[in-house]
């Protein structure tokens, strides 16, 4: 029979050798950009005092908070539907499924992996350099962004649909477009719906640090309370903003687990 002191592995030297590369990779990383961790304990007064104004939100500021709030919102709701609206049909046409030409479909998909690669801010960046500032700029970039990623999501889900509905179609001389509409669109209907609302949970937390390169919303107010050194305001501003994302987490979570 063994003893208890042989049943169990603490594999000490494991942890050690672990501890130590991570004291290494510190080390090497700090000296590669030239960090000096001493002036993070000197600052010790400066974090003092931002805690001392960010832990004491301005809970006075909410009214001010409420029509951006609800403007952040409407960016991202009327920009997911625009984005939407573009990404089906062009996912259609990303998928050999659709339209059996893989010239067309490698073309389609090189363009997503370009919008794909683009970041929001250095979207909205890009956007407020051709458009200009304000709430449309904000819809346009969130438009970019999910026409990218539900284009994608959506031309993956109808490469593993069942094909059977497809061969019934064209055996009874059916062309592409009544294939993709009948055969194909009902499949991946409910997919589609559940990527929608994943979409819109996604935009609604990008849309509230658009403002910071001006693409309009609360994220313009966050930016000027933080210039303007008011961190009671900042504290409501990101209080809110966790209020909304959680809210609208939760309903589009909801609605996604009904549609699976």
């Amino acid at each position: 029979m063994m003893k208890l002191k042989d049943t169990v592995h603490f594999d000490w030297y494991k942890k050690l050798f672990l501890v130590v590369i991570l004291l290494l990779c510190f080390i090497v990383s700090s000296s590669a950009t030239d960090a000096d961790i001493t002036e993070f304990f000197s600052n010790s007064k400066q974090i003092s005092n931002f805690l001392g104004k960010f832990l004491k939100p301005d809970f006075s500021y909410i009214p001010q908070i409420i029509d951006p709030l609800i403007m952040t919102l409407k960016m991202s709701v009327f920009g997911t539907a625009l984005g939407v609206v573009f990404a089906v049909p062009i996912a259609f046409l990303g998928t050999e499924v659709v339209t059996n030409n893989k010239v067309l479909t490698a073309c389609i998909r090189f363009v997503l992996n370009i919008i794909r690669t683009i970041p929001n801010l250095l979207l909205a960046a890009l956007a407020v350099a051709v458009i200009g500032i304000g709430e449309f700029t904000g819809v346009v970039t969130i438009a970019i962004f999910t026409f990218g990623i539900v284009a994608q999501l959506v031309y993956e889900a109808i490469e593993t649909i069942d094909f059977s509905p497809i061969e019934s179609c064209v055996a009874v001389g059916a062309n592409r477009i009544q294939i993709a509409f009948w055969a194909i669109l009902p499949q991946v209907i409910s997919q589609i719906a559940g990527y929608i609302f994943y979409a819109l949970e996604i935009n609604v937390r990008a849309s509230t640090v658009l403002g910071y390169v001006g693409a309009g919303g609360i994220g313009v107010m966050l930016n000027s309370s933080l210039a303007l050194l008011q961190y009671g305001r900042v504290s409501v501003i990101i209080l809110m903003i966790l209020i909304t994302v959680t809210i609208v987490d939760f309903i589009s979570e909801s609605i996604r687990r009904r549609l699976v």
